[in-house]
């Protein structure tokens, strides 16, 4: 009986993560499921981010679904207690390098785009993204010039090896799709791009059925809003892909509507939706469940290898927004509750 750990953190990461297991259970796969403290709420509760308890159960479980973290009443807390760092443990505690993000846009949901319909209907790509290195695990820290001013830095840096492995994975996903993968870069200003490019170009020898282009991120970032349409899979590090998926979920209609998933090089997994906790409609019922409701269908997906359960639950979700069921989020009224009975009711 596969396990699953529900980690469902802050703000709106119960309530999300509540309708998520309520589509698991209407499954009835025989999944079992163990709850958890992470994030603020750890904190508060442990007084750790990531207590040994929950990081015991992610390491036992088969897989992850995890809500939220971020609470503002731990903003003023020491670097290594602030809620995110749970997640960023989790990442390197379980080895979770390669982060999936798709974006695409719903049937129905044009009008929920920030682009012009015509130019958003044509949106559908998976967003591969490293998780382990870049400015986000370098050294970091506050100095004191010689002249006496305070000075930030976080230091940029990847080794080939860690290039090397992404870089198959947006292979490998382009792959089973439209076999275009794009590597996403600086490399014209930044020896870490640089870097990053001449492995990416390396890698691709193996995969000659693969069609590998290169775009600066600054340009990236134009195309996503310009002709998104282009992309199928896009492969890039932690900082930009952190910023291009986040972009891409509005260019999709909403930051409600995307999953992803953080894998291991064996499938596990820990998945989530890509918003945040969103701690000023906490507890009160507005939150969209849909991006973590596809979460769960990645979860089946990637780490249990349910591909015919994880087609139900996303044909379920295609089929809730098609009979007009809307978050506040997608220009609708019903609550986060109303939102997963709509989804449950679609899965038949």
């Amino acid at each position: 009986m596969p396990l699953i750990a529900i980690l469902p953190g802050d703000g709106i990461g119960p309530e999300v993560t509540a309708e998520a297991r309520r589509v698991l259970d209407a499954l009835d796969l025989g999944l079992s499921f163990e709850e958890a403290p992470v994030g603020g709420a750890a904190y508060f509760s442990a007084g750790h981010p990531l207590p040994p308890a929950t990081l015991d159960l992610a390491k036992r479980a088969d897989a992850i679904l995890f809500g939220a973290v971020g609470d503002p009443r731990c903003d003023a807390l020491e670097r290594h207690l602030r809620p995110e760092q749970a997640i960023l443990g989790l990442r390197k505690e379980l080895g979770l390098f390669a982060n999936l993000r798709p974006a695409k846009l719903f049937p129905g949901l044009e009008d929920a785009s920030a682009l012009r319909p015509e130019v958003a209907g044509a949106i559908d790509m998976v967003i591969v993204r490293e998780l382990n290195g870049d400015v986000y695990f370098g050294e970091k820290g506050m100095r004191t010039t010689a002249s006496g001013r305070r000075e930030g830095y976080d230091i940029m840096s990847y080794d080939e090896d860690e290039v090397a492995r992404i870089a198959k994975v947006g292979f490998e996903t382009a792959r089973v799709r439209k076999g275009k993968l794009c590597s996403v870069d600086k490399a014209n200003v930044l020896e870490t791009s640089q870097l990053w490019r001449d492995v990416v170009i390396e890698i691709s020898a193996q995969y000659p059925d693969i069609a590998l282009t290169h775009m600066y991120v600054d340009n990236a970032a134009m195309q996503l809003v310009r002709n998104p349409g282009q992309f199928d899979v896009i492969v890039t590090g932690n900082l930009f892909g952190d910023i291009l998926s986040d972009q891409a979920s509005m260019c999709a209609g909403s930051i409600g509507m995307l999953p992803s998933a953080s894998l291991d090089g064996s499938g596990k997994g820990l998945f989530e939706p890509i918003h945040g906790s969103a701690p000023d409609i906490a507890g009160q019922g507005k939150a969209n469940p849909c991006a973590t409701i596809l979460s769960a269908a990645m979860l089946l997906r990637y780490s249990l290898g349910m591909d015919a359960a994880a087609d139900r639950v996303e044909s379920a979700v295609t089929a809730a927004l098609t009979g007009g069921a809307r978050t506040a989020d997608l220009g609708g009224t019903l609550s986060t509750a109303a939102m997963g009975d709509a989804v449950v009711k679609a899965l038949g």
